[in-house]
């Protein structure tokens, strides 16, 4: 599994480093990215669903995880 932390990013929106990945993993590969922004995390959720990619949610404190498998 390979984790992108998005976390603390300022000078740009998390989502980019999370669709690079998204974007750059091979079918089989498991990604968790990690937010600490709300938007963000809703957002990658709803253009997962789009997608038709299932996706695990996961919550520890202010950190918001989303798992998937491509």
């Amino acid at each position: 599994m390979t984790t992108i932390d998005t976390c603390g990013t300022t000078r740009y929106s998390p989502l980019i480093p999370a669709i690079r990945a998204l974007c750059a993993a091979r079918p089989g590969d498991t990604l968790q990215i990690v937010f600490d922004d709300d938007e963000a995390f809703t957002d990658l959720k709803e253009y997962l669903s789009e997608q038709g990619r299932g996706f695990r949610e996961i919550y520890d404190g202010d950190r918001l995880s989303l798992q998937v498998t491509l």
